[in-house]
């Protein structure tokens, strides 16, 4: 674990290596711990608009994920399955003494959020999934987004970063961002997504993507923490997922969210913000 460095109320420049791979983490805060887990071209920056207000309370530790920010982009696509990914995270909550957590994730990471969950819940306080999936059930679908990965990471690997965020930020997931958001907060979010490399998010996809990840949908019945399910009202596609989410999960929550597309927390932070602590002191 090389040497904390402090600036303002951020502790900066921790890098841990856990088998194998040198994972870039930020921790700020005391109290109960908070794991944040970012979406797919995110990075632990995602979760800057609330470090002050959530670290008041609780101990924030927040995450690149593989392939993600600065932490290790490796060659080897074995090295971002979910289960590899998971058993990671599992590690640097070891390496920071630290054996339960509340768990967010967003999109991505909230795959695996529920991935860890399921594998450790002995780890779990509880779960909060923002516009998240358990993976899919059937083989069919499975093959088809493995294929459109696949073509879309071979995409980034041709056309580099720059002309792949151009295409992602123009993906329909992301439409309702156009009108409700400044145009500087549009330019942070293409920022943070620029920082990553070719490869790293081209072998994400390969590796923890939608349709090769394992499906938890029987799992869910049997997970016995509490769970709070995020969805925006304009994201269709994963409000109906969680209302489904919803009723297999023996202890869940579901909040539908106005105004609000794919990223409820970059479209409505100050109520994200307060919903997620909200959540946290009902579950302390």
């Amino acid at each position: 674990m090389k040497q904390l460095k402090k600036t303002g109320s951020w502790v900066k420049g921790m890098h841990i290596k856990v088998n194998g791979i040198n994972y870039c983490i930020n921790v700020i805060g005391d109290g109960e711990p908070l794991l944040l887990l970012h979406g797919f071209t995110g990075s632990l920056q995602t979760w800057s608009p609330f470090v002050n207000d959530w670290s008041c309370s609780y101990k924030l530790i927040l995450v690149d994920i593989i392939g993600h920010g600065k932490t290790d982009h490796p060659e080897a696509i074995d090295r971002y399955s979910m289960e590899n990914v998971v058993r990671d995270l599992k590690e640097l909550l070891t390496a920071l003494n630290i054996n339960k957590v509340h768990l967010l994730g967003y999109s991505m990471g909230g795959r695996v959020a529920l991935s860890f969950s399921i594998l450790y819940p002995e780890y779990i306080l509880s779960l909060i999934l923002e516009s998240s999936s358990p993976g899919l059930a059937l083989e069919e679908e499975r093959l088809a987004r493995i294929n459109n990965d696949n073509r879309l990471a071979e995409r980034i690997e041709r056309d580099g970063i720059h002309e792949f965020v151009d295409y992602w930020e123009k993906v329909p997931l992301f439409s309702t961002q156009e009108q409700r958001l400044s145009d500087a907060r549009k330019q942070a979010i293409r920022q943070e997504r620029l920082e990553n490399s070719s490869q790293g998010l081209a072998n994400s996809l390969r590796g923890m993507g939608t349709g090769v990840q394992p499906s938890w949908w029987d799992r869910l019945a049997h997970f016995q923490k509490p769970v709070l399910l995020l969805a925006g009202e304009d994201d269709q596609k994963f409000w109906m997922i969680g209302k489904k989410m919803h009723k297999l999960f023996p202890k869940s929550k579901i909040l539908i969210i106005k105004d609000a597309g794919h990223a409820i927390h970059v479209e409505q932070p100050e109520f994200f913000g307060k919903i997620i602590i909200d959540h946290l002191i009902m579950e302390k």
